[in-house]
Formats: structure tokens, sequence, C-alpha cells
């Protein structure tokens, strides 16, 4: 039996659900880093779902989001010895809290994380 085909409100519905789970699990890694493991895999497997959608924009982030995060804290550990790492860990943690908050706001008021590069005609941009 074929898939039930979906309309573009339910694609975009379903595909604001996982937004949503991927905000949930990069919240919940603050306290369990497995669940950061666990979000960035569905977001590689899902993004290509929301090409073209102001969505596309909440996966780049949570992306960027994570491989930024890796990074910083990987420079924390590397300067920890001269006491930098503190700062570098403090700074990337209050970074890290404030992207995903900032994104399930916009998220939550059906808001894109960037502007369009190229306005889209017709938009008061």
């Amino acid at each position: 039996m074929p898939e039930p085909v979906m309309t573009p409100d339910e694609r975009l519905q379903s595909l604001k659900n996982i937004v949503t789970l991927g905000y949930a699990l990069y919240a919940v890694a603050i306290f369990s880093g497995i669940t950061a493991v666990v979000a960035i895999v569905v977001n590689y497997v899902k993004r290509d779902d929301a090409v073209g959608t102001w969505l596309e924009s909440h996966f780049r982030l949570q992306i960027r989001t994570f491989w930024f995060t890796l990074l910083w804290i990987f420079l924390a550990v590397l300067t920890w010895i001269i006491l930098i790492g503190w700062i570098v860990l403090g700074v990337t943690c209050v970074w890290y809290i404030y992207r995903i908050v900032k994104g399930w706001l916009n998220l939550n008021d059906n808001k894109p994380m960037y502007l369009p590069a190229v306005p889209v005609a017709g938009s008061p941009l």
C-alpha cells in the first residue's frame, strides 16, 4: 500500500515538530551531552526535507551550534591548564544557551532564524 501524501501544511508541521525535538534535545544536552549527538543525527537526516522552507534556517542554526560548541569546548580543554579555558567554557555555555533559547522562541513565533539573502518579490524588505 502506498504511503499517504502529506499536504504542504502537514509537511511543515511535521518539520516544525522535528525542529522542536532538536531544540529540546540540545537543551537537555546541557545536563547530558549524549542528547546533542542524537539531535545532530536527526538534523542531518531531516534537513533536506526542509530545503526551501522557513524551517531550513532552524536546521542550519542547530547544526552550526553543535559543531561550533564542540570546537569551543575542545579549545577550552586545550587551554584549561592556563586558566583561559574556564573563560572560554563559560562564554561557550552562555552562547549555547542563547542560541537554543533564541531559536526556540523564533520557532514558536513561526519565524526563520535568518533573513533571506535575497529579498523575496513582494516582501517589505
